[in-house]
């Protein structure tokens, strides 16, 4: 239980005790390196040991040996060594805090060297006799004088925080690399694929998150056993509606030349009832066939411009029966892209059917293509009605199989529900968009954007 709890609570853990450690490591040498000098618990002998290391850079190089030494000696000490003059001044121009240099004017007084037996003051002498005062100045301690002097504490600070760095970055790696592989199979999801699996990838992980993988794994076959159930039930009961359908259609036949003149206004409305359920099993087994994904369309150069046209002027034949109008507005010339010219046609007929189902009287439908100049620019088809519109909730469900909305757009208009959903799923097959929206001034347009192909 809790498995990956552990792991974040030990990782985490075993990085500050290891950080810790060396730490203490760091700490401890500094000590050890310090005692062994001699000056670790004995500050005066700690003094005097520098006070002979720059008498001796003097007499090798002067005044220019004691600011180098003590230039070295900044560098290297946590408590810096202020080497002073008579006045109170620092020869490496360092801050002397106020109450050093007013004991040593306070003193007046020549510090010069006593014998060795007595104790021995911190002062070196130059070649010209001038007297210079070494003095620890505890005040100037700072952590950032600590963090900038490698032989105190810098580098072992460095060392921790990498050693920590390593670790957090295996364990941020460790538990972000199974979420990344959980979100590209998503994804593959929202796609439409579920025939990815994230389980078998992950190895011998034993946590939550492999849980977590396992769980999705069994949530996506699921959902594919369900799916596939689904298209199958749509296409076998499909294919078995058109064998009665067409044996009540021979018998209909039969029955006009039977009856008489009395009973041809029930035999045309069974026809015309056939004749709906003829469209809806034509139309259920074409959506069928797109979601199966069984059979992959044949791709070729198209004229898209050149389909608008054939589909306009089918469509303005409909149109006219119905006191309606269809419009196409389009570039001069060829817009070639690359798809399935019979899928094409069905994607952009049921748009246009489903427009001048729905456009009020006397109105018309407007077909507007549109693509840029380059090869790469996209192709945008917009198809625009003047009929209620649909309601702002129901836009992104509109290209569900028979999802209807309102009381303008139900059974009694014609349509199934099934048209838009066509159009979506050949519009994706050529790795297109489609959208809806409602315009400002009434009425719904529909676009389509599909990728461009190579000129013929």
């Amino acid at each position: 239980m809790h498995r990956l709890f552990w792991k974040f609570f030990l990782s985490f853990w075993t990085a500050l005790i290891l950080f810790s450690v060396v730490v203490m490591m760091a700490a401890s040498h500094y000590l050890d390196q310090m005692r062994e000098q001699g000056g670790a618990f004995n500050p005066i002998a700690k003094l005097r040991g520098y006070t002979e290391e720059a008498q001796t850079a003097i007499s090798q190089n002067g005044r220019q040996g004691l600011i180098a030494w003590a230039r070295k000696t900044d560098r290297c000490e946590a408590v810096p060594i202020l080497v002073l003059n008579e006045k109170g001044q620092d020869i490496l121009g360092r801050h002397v805090p106020e109450r050093i240099v007013e004991h040593i004017l306070r003193r007046g007084e020549d510090p010069r060297p006593v014998p060795d037996h007595t104790r021995m003051r911190p002062v070196v002498r130059l070649s010209d006799g001038s007297l210079y005062r070494l003095l620890p100045d505890f005040e100037g301690v700072t952590l950032g004088r600590i963090l900038r002097r490698p032989r105190v504490i810098a580098w072992p600070l460095l060392i921790g925080a990498v050693v920590s760095g390593l670790v957090g970055f295996g364990l941020a790696r460790y538990l972000v690399r199974p979420i990344e592989k959980l979100k590209d199979t998503t994804e593959s999801y929202a796609g439409g694929d579920l025939s990815q699996r994230v389980g078998p990838s992950l190895g011998r992980r034993r946590d939550e998150i492999v849980d977590l993988a396992h769980a999705f794994d069994r949530m996506a076959e699921r959902l594919d056993a369900l799916m596939k159930s689904q298209r199958q039930l749509l296409t076998d009961v499909s294919h078995e509606l058109r064998t009665p359908l067409a044996r009540l259609q021979a018998a209909l036949g039969l029955a006009r030349q039977r009856a008489g003149e009395n009973a041809q206004p029930e035999l045309d409305r069974i026809d015309r009832e056939a004749e709906r359920l003829n469209e809806l099993i034509g139309q259920l087994l074409s959506l069928a066939r797109l979601e199966s994904g069984v059979q992959t369309p044949k791709m070729e150069p198209v004229d898209f411009n050149e389909l608008l046209h054939t589909v306009t002027a089918d469509a303005a034949i409909e149109a006219h029966a119905r006191h309606r109008e269809v419009s196409l507005q389009a570039p001069q010339g060829a817009v070639i892209m690359h798809g399935n010219p019979a899928l094409l046609h069905s994607a952009v007929e049921n748009i246009v059917r489903n427009a001048l189902r729905y456009t009020a009287e006397h109105t018309t439908v407007t077909l507007r293509l549109e693509h840029g100049t380059a090869k790469k620019g996209s192709i945008n088809l917009s198809i625009r009605d003047h009929g209620p519109g649909v309601p702002e909730d129901m836009l992104p469900r509109l290209f569900e199989p028979f999802v209807r909305v309102g009381h303008d757009r139900d059974r009694g208009s014609g349509g199934h529900g099934l048209g838009l959903a066509i159009a979506e799923r050949a519009v994706r097959l050529h790795g297109g968009e489609i959208s809806a929206r409602n315009n400002p001034d009434g009425g719904l347009t529909v676009s389509i954007e599909l990728p461009p192909g190579e000129e013929a």
